[in-house]
């Protein structure tokens, strides 16, 4: 009987064994696929559109242009305080800058809080913010297709072109880092000839944020 139990006793451990590296193998796959289509979110260089130019107010009063930052790679970021899935990805974009910010990257926040800065403010003195913060504007955000949920990222690339859009958090760190990553290694090209790039220019420095801006939601750059 003892010799029997001992061997139903091995055979289990080995299942278990066998289980767990079946579970392990499973989820090492599911990650690396996940990340991989991440990074083929990426949208080839003849179908991206020019991104929308705008000016915006960042928490010193500057103005801010997105054509500043032309020739950079940016991660142009719409949240909220009051969001959770943007606080939660908040840490990946402050090691996103750190990480790339001398190579040609930089993240921008655009907040859409309806308080404005005096919501914005203190959450940014309680949080070490290392990327810059502007304040959005409805017009913005209906240039941009009207926001639908919070947070959504952008990804542009070096000629200022829209080269992916997220919204949530779905990506998640690896992925988005696939898609920066590619974008940064990528040789810049011009627009070709008798295209424009160029687009209205919106400024202010407050929204009433409402959700629902736009049905379309960010699908004419998708």
């Amino acid at each position: 009987m003892s010799v029997l139990y001992s061997k139903w006793l091995l055979a289990g451990v080995v299942v278990t064994l066998l289980t767990a590296w079946a579970n392990f193998e499973l989820g090492h796959r599911s990650s690396a696929k996940a990340v991989k289509a991440a990074g083929s979110a990426v949208k080839d260089d003849k179908e991206r559109k020019a991104a929308p130019e705008f000016e915006l107010k960042d928490a010193d009063g500057k103005t801010v242009r997105l054509s500043d930052y032309k020739g950079k790679v940016v991660l142009l970021d719409f949240w909220a305080t009051w969001c959770g899935g943007c606080r939660a990805e908040m840490p990946w974009l402050v090691e996103f800058e750190q990480s790339y910010g001398d190579k040609g990257f930089a993240v921008l926040g655009v907040s859409m809080n309806e308080d404005g800065w005096s919501a914005v403010k203190p959450f940014l003195r309680e949080h070490q913010i290392n990327y810059r913060i502007l304040m959005g504007t409805e017009q913005v955000a209906q240039l941009y297709g009207g926001l639908n949920a919070l947070p959504e990222t952008i990804l542009i690339d070096r000629s200022g072109r829209i080269a992916s859009v997220h919204v949530g958090i779905e990506a998640g760190k690896d992925g988005l880092r696939s898609e920066i990553v590619r974008l940064l290694g990528a040789t810049t090209s011009s627009p070709q000839a008798g295209s424009s790039t160029s687009m209205p220019t919106l400024s202010g420095s407050g929204i009433d944020r409402r959700c629902g801006l736009s049905p379309s939601g960010l699908s004419q750059f998708r």
